[in-house]
């Protein structure tokens, strides 16, 4: 099933995702949206990481960040055999 931008379930077809919408919007349909511990994370542990990739950012310098981005490419580009 796609999910929405917040992870949410939604509808795949148009109509079925458009009247979904308007429940939630009216209030008759309650939004679903999964939280760390709705889905068995731990929220402390959820949000360290957010800290420490911003952190990692803060501390890398262009050039390694550039050389991260290039490893990160060739794996992404590479062919499967």
């Amino acid at each position: 099933m796609p999910k929405g931008p917040k992870g949410e379930k939604r509808p795949a077809d148009a109509i079925g995702n458009a009247v979904k919408s308007m429940r939630i919007l009216t209030g008759d349909e309650p939004e679903d949206i999964d939280t760390p511990e709705s889905q068995g994370k731990d929220p402390h542990a959820s949000a360290m990481g957010k800290k420490g990739a911003a952190a990692r950012a803060a501390a890398t310098t262009p050039e390694q960040r550039k050389a991260i981005a290039k490893k990160a490419a060739a794996k992404r580009w590479k062919k499967k055999s």
